[in-house]
């Protein structure tokens, strides 16, 4: 009796568990840069889905969009004024810091779930910045870093937070606008969606979108990057060679 009570028990857990899906969708996939790219925004569609037996839930439901960048390896220095110059005091490496870093909301974070859920599941943009994960150093000395690597991100557009980012057209059905700024990096670019209710995590689901450079820029990158040796002479040459022109130009006789 009872395993047949455990397996019952399992049961309507998993039952429960699925009760509501998430159908996402994003208005565009893949985003090119261009010469005259100036920042874009993208759109991100989504429903939830309940099953015949789920029931309408009274206190509604509650969306979370995550939103990183390609990653990327930084370091976050201490300057100290020495007399008339700044010296380098103190650093906090990030290996794994996102380049971009969104998080798009229906309502706030603090009201859509706990702390301890959103520390653990590492909901909102504190929480990931926060995480112990999120750079090499274990310890709460690293806290400065951590703000100072969040207000530098910050300035310029990088790491953004939007309480009302999200809106919801009907009870079911959702919409969400990704801002990316012309500062953004190229790369792969990672959104989740979290699905709340009461609190506590409904659904999940990710999708996945990329900014391109295209044309001209392209070719640069390309050939800077698998031709650095040819690409560093020619840069060299060309600085020479037009360093000369200009003296040759404006050279008083």
């Amino acid at each position: 009796m009872r395993i047949v009570g455990a397996l019952l028990i399992l049961v309507g857990t998993m039952v429960c568990a699925r009760a509501e899906t998430l159908i996402t969708s994003l208005s565009n996939h893949r985003v090119l840069i261009n010469s005259n790219y100036t920042g874009t925004q993208i759109a991100v569609f989504g429903a939830i889905e309940r099953d015949a037996q789920t029931i309408a839930r009274a206190t509604g439901y509650d969306i979370v969009v995550t939103v990183r960048g390609p990653r990327q390896f930084l370091t976050v220095r201490e300057k100290e004024r020495l007399g008339p110059v700044w010296i380098n005091q103190d650093q906090q490496k990030f290996p794994t810091a996102p380049a971009y870093l969104n998080v798009l909301s229906s309502r706030s974070i603090e009201e859509i779930t706990s702390d301890q859920l959103r520390q653990r599941q590492k909901v909102g943009l504190s929480a990931i910045i926060n995480a112990p994960d999120f750079t090499l150093y274990r310890g709460g000395a690293d806290q400065p870093f951590r703000d100072a690597l969040y207000r530098l991100k910050a300035e310029e557009g990088l790491y953004l937070e939007e309480e009302r980012g999200v809106t919801f057209l009907t009870p079911e059905i959702f919409r969400a606008s990704i801002a990316l700024p012309a500062t953004a990096p190229p790369g792969n670019y990672d959104v989740d969606v979290t699905l709340f209710a009461d609190t506590v995590i409904l659904a999940r689901t990710q999708t996945h979108f990329e900014l391109v450079k295209t044309g001209f820029e392209e070719r640069v990158g390309v050939i800077a990057r698998d031709w650095s040796l040819a690409y560093g002479l020619a840069t060299a040459g060309m600085a020479l060679f037009f360093g000369w022109l200009a003296s040759t130009i404006f050279r008083r006789d």
